[in-house]
């Protein structure tokens, strides 16, 4: 079994907690894994080897989690697989918990918290928590995180089945359910554990409510009731979020750090047009919100292509929802002419981005640049133009 992949048992994550594990965790705090068999050699004979290997695996955790929770928060905390890789990021989770003060929730009942990453953000915006989860490791972790962060005064947690929880007592619930199974992420609603029909049951009887769910979603999956929303950080796409008691039927955009908020307005497709100077390329959550429209309407712009999200414009208006290039070339797909054209430019670092074509990035850069042709930089598009493959070439816009 893969040494990173696997969680402690009950009794190790106990050991853990001991004032022995919690010194052994402090030592590790900045170990080099690349000197760990060496270390683990040495600290075998002071300490237990159980707890040793415990340790060890519990600072690898702290050091893959620091992409989501940061340096100071993730060496204080604990982790499992599983709740490293499933977790909100801080950045995703506190923004979340900020819109739920601002909507006046003072109560939340966090329904499948995993190992609190969200009760901890709804708590640090001062709203009181419960937190459940039916799994017994996951829920000591994450009473170990609520009093490493000294949150356990607003955090309780409890051990159950979350569709037996009353929540009757909560301003709103908030429900994030599994998504993943035996063989990986699940796509069907009704498969996360508990289904999407149970979470949308539960929000509809609380005042307010939260359900995180996969970014790709389909729409005609999303109940009338819900506000739902799509969330990228940093652009990349995050997860989507379906609320109750706010806004039915709205549909939106919402781009951190900011946070920047593109609206649905209802807008039609818009037009196809020829290739204009600048090519704007929407951010992921936009995409998933189908608000591509709104887009080309703020950028007085119209698609490359029907079923592709490339806006083309002959103006440049710089919009936080989409990045914006300028192009210089339009060819026809052809490793050959592009790279005739990236010698002729002295191209030397060349970014490959595709929609709607099967040609993989990595493959078109290997054949139209085996060796740096410079030192100036290119970005290809690769996509359709009046249903025929298209290159267009160019690079980030500037003013």
């Amino acid at each position: 079994m893969d040494r990173v992949s696997s969680s402690p048992s009950p009794a190790d994550f106990s050991a853990l907690l001991s004032p022995e594990g919690l010194a052994l965790l402090d030592e590790l705090r900045d170990h080099d894994p690349a000197q760990e068999l060496a270390l683990a050699t040495k600290l075998r004979r002071e300490h237990p080897a159980e707890l040793v290997s415990a340790a060890l695996a519990q600072a690898r955790l702290r050091q893959r989690a620091v992409a989501k929770f940061g340096a100071e928060d993730a060496g204080r905390m604990f982790f499992t697989p599983n709740g490293v890789e499933q977790a909100t990021r801080t950045s995703v989770a506190a923004y979340r918990a900020g819109a739920f003060a601002r909507l006046g929730v003072r109560s939340v009942a966090d329904l499948c918290c995993g190992i609190g990453g969200d009760a901890i953000a709804l708590a640090r915006a001062g709203i009181r928590v419960l937190a459940v989860d039916r799994d017994p490791l996951t829920c000591a972790v994450a009473r170990a995180n609520a009093e490493a962060l000294g949150l356990a005064e607003l955090i309780e947690v409890r051990e159950a089945d979350v569709t037996e929880v009353d929540t009757a007592a909560y301003d709103a619930v908030f429900v994030d359910p599994a998504r993943r199974g035996g063989r990986g992420r699940i796509f069907d609603p009704e498969a996360y554990s508990p289904p999407l029909s149970w979470a949308v049951s539960a929000a509809l009887k609380a005042p307010r409510a939260a359900l995180k769910i996969a970014p790709g979603i389909p729409h005609e999956a999303i109940p009338a009731e819900a506000d739902a929303e799509w969330i990228s950080d940093g652009g990349d796409v995050k997860e989507a979020v379906l609320w109750f008691g706010t806004a039915p039927g709205r549909m939106r955009a919402t781009l951190l750090p900011g946070p920047r908020e593109l609206v649905g307005r209802g807008l039609p497709d818009p037009e196809v047009r020829s290739v204009g100077r600048y090519l704007y390329e929407p951010d992921g959550a936009v995409i998933r919100a189908h608000l591509v429209a709104e887009v080309a309407e703020e950028v007085g712009g119209g698609l490359v292509d029907e079923t592709i999200a490339y806006v083309t414009a002959d103006e440049l208006h710089p919009t936080p929802y989409a990045a914006a290039y300028e192009i210089t070339d339009q060819l026809p797909f052809n490793v050959k002419k592009l790279k005739a054209l990236l010698r002729e430019r002295e191209v030397g670092v060349l970014t490959v981005k595709k929609r709607g074509s099967a040609v993989e990035p990595e493959e078109l850069r290997r054949k139209a640049m085996p060796k740096p042709f410079g030192k100036r930089a290119a970005t290809v598009f690769l996509t359709r133009v009046a249903d025929a493959p298209t290159m267009l070439i160019g690079g980030p816009a500037t003013g």
